[in-house]
């Protein structure tokens, strides 16, 4: 009954689901693109050969990135492969685009409709489907069973409140988790309520996103940034949401670090123009990275010469709006908040600050990164912070003792070192699923 219930609203939902992401195309056009591929339709053809097509579902920007070392390791693993990648959101499909070029064949997921999934799994044949983190839909699980596909939930996470959610459906939750291949767990903790969710076959790997490298040519950039801003204090708000930045704001303002620079990267492209409004009515000088872009020339020069840094030392908040360069804007600063934490969101990843060595604050809502954000606060990697002037507290704190943040930066590090492994050890696992399907 549940299932009949939740087809028929597919059918109500899919209308308004499109006249959403032409909404959104207002701010963002990619959401009008590939619309069909939302429905199942593919834009392509594969070759008539029997090459095994491995696919890798991730939502957005933050799992297309989780999944690089892991798809980069399935193509090595197997170079006879081919590799499609799929997404949500126009952002993900950009960084998939910027990450791996023409390395990858790309579409949306369609949605969760029979008939949409079902022309998906005909036009592409996957021999082995693979979803991040998060990712459960019902149709997609049970039409990939029907078809033969394994399906493996990999980096898998279940926080408590999600648990608690899936929970109250009883056996039919059951039955959906039951569907999947395997389970590939980040935590103990993970793989428990995924188990008691009805799961099979569940193991715990670690978390993929420990084994995320900055690329040098990134950090190189992101010193050359330091450089031509010198000696200021730099801190970053990273991945921050909607009203998110408001407060961060607050904090920079009962900060009284003097000439402190923020470096402020929304997590969604869109709200770039809507983020630059807010730092200028809060009376703040910007810059945009968009406009501000010194090579690694004037860097030098600006540390060899003693000239005037290339940033002006007038400006308050450098507004980080570009994509794929989250590496960079680590590498650039003393600290990094990260966002998605001051309110209740869940939060976002830590571990590439941690990776690139700079101290982490982050907010209290962290209910979606639990378990990472626990260990490096015990690590000695991380602090958390309650509110914006807690915010301040702590930020003023770490800039007026440098042997505090330096040692913060290498526990970072250490941290980040300590966990990595989880992309070896899922390799192996998936290895062993597609010799059975040659």
């Amino acid at each position: 009954m549940l299932r009949a219930i939740y087809n028929a609203l597919w059918w109500i939902v899919a209308p308004l689901a499109v006249l959403r992401l032409l909404i959104r195309s207002r701010k963002e056009r990619g959401y009008r693109e590939h619309i069909g591929e939302r429905f199942g339709y593919s834009h392509g053809r594969l070759p008539e050969d029997n090459a095994p097509l491995i696919w890798v579902h991730a939502v957005s920007v933050g799992e297309t990135r989780a999944a690089q070392p892991l798809i980069d390791a399935l193509m090595k693993a197997r170079p006879d492969a081919r590799i499609l990648l799929t997404h949500m959101t126009p952002s993900g499909r950009a960084t998939g685009e910027q990450i791996f070029g023409d390395r990858v064949m790309r579409s949306y997921l369609p949605y969760d409709m029979p008939h949409a999934v079902r022309r998906f799994l005909r036009a592409w044949r996957p021999s082995l489907g693979l979803v991040m983190e998060t990712e459960v839909w019902p149709t997609l699980i049970d039409e990939c069973r029907r078809a033969d596909v394994p399906l493996v939930l990999t980096n898998a996470r279940m926080s408590a409140r999600s648990y608690k959610r899936a929970a109250k459906f009883g056996s039919a939750t059951k039955d959906v988790f039951g569907g999947f291949a395997r389970v590939l767990a980040q935590s103990p903790a993970d793989a428990e309520r995924l188990t008691a969710l009805g799961a099979r076959n569940v193991a715990v790997l670690g978390n993929l996103k420990f084994d995320m490298n900055t690329p040098p040519e990134l950090a190189a950039r992101g010193h050359a940034w330091r450089a031509a801003i010198g000696t200021r204090a730099v801190w970053v708000a990273a991945s921050t949401r909607e009203g998110e930045e408001e407060l961060v704001l607050q904090a920079f303002a009962a900060l009284g670090v003097e000439g402190a620079l923020l470096i402020l990267v929304p997590r969604h492209p869109q709200r770039f123009n809507e983020v630059a409004a807010l730092v200028e009515k809060a009376g703040l000088s910007l810059e945009r990275r968009s406009t501000w872009a010194p090579d690694a020339k004037v860097a030098s020069a600006a540390v060899a010469g003693g000239a005037v840094p290339a940033m002006p030392a007038g400006v308050n908040v450098l507004l980080g709006d570009s994509m794929g360069e989250l590496g960079a804007y680590y590498a650039a600063s003393d600290l990094a908040f990260i966002g998605g934490s001051l309110l209740p969101l869940g939060g976002q990843n830590l571990i590439e600050a941690c990776a690139v060595g700079v101290p982490v604050l982050i907010g209290p809502h962290v209910f979606n990164f639990t378990q990472a954000t626990t260990d490096a606060v015990a690590a000695g990697a991380a602090v958390q912070v309650q509110d914006p002037a807690d915010l301040a507290r702590a930020l003023r704190e770490l800039f007026g003792d440098k042997a505090r943040r330096l040692a913060m930066g290498g526990a970072a590090s250490a941290f980040a070192a300590r966990h990595r492994g989880a992309t070896a050890r899922t390799v192996d696992v998936l290895m062993a699923l597609l010799p059975e399907l040659e």
